[in-house]
């Protein structure tokens, strides 16, 4: 019987597995199984949280030394392709000036995805309008620390 149940068990994953590569593609579906940049950053020189129309919560963390990204994390507690969304803005982030980071939109990640179904596609668009609250957030600061 514990064979059974074992065997239906792992036939019902592997069907899983399939299907989601199916509708999201490889890329999207490595990196859910393992996305990258997530996590916050204590003290971040930029920062935003913003929710989606589906209720969708992301966090983007920014470090930048030396003028350019150095560190870029997030956090959701969204689905999965809010994490999937989420950990490539960050990883588009790094490296970049403020100005590059300007550039990155939600096309830019539909882009990386390669496939991604429509009624997910607001979860790029939404990383990337966080990431843009977050790079934000990091200008004020920078004009303050200016005028100071």
């Amino acid at each position: 019987m514990n064979n059974k149940v074992d065997d239906f068990v792992r036939d019902l994953q592997d069907q899983i597995s399939r299907e989601t590569k199916e509708a999201y593609g490889e890329i999207a579906y490595q990196r859910w199984l393992n996305p990258l940049h997530m996590g916050s950053l204590k003290d971040p020189d930029g920062y935003a949280i913003l929710r989606g129309v589906c209720g969708d919560t992301i966090q983007i963390f920014l470090n930048f030394e030396n003028g350019r990204v150095k560190e870029a994390s997030f956090q959701t507690n969204g689905c999965g392709s809010s994490i999937v969304c989420s950990s490539f803005a960050a990883e588009m982030a790094l490296g970049k000036n403020p100005d590059e980071l300007l550039e990155i939109t939600g096309d830019d990640i539909l882009e990386k995805l390669k496939v991604l179904p429509n009624d997910d596609q607001h979860c790029a668009f939404l990383a990337a309008e966080t990431l843009q609250g977050a790079l934000n957030e990091y200008m004020v600061r920078q004009s303050r620390k200016d005028k100071a």
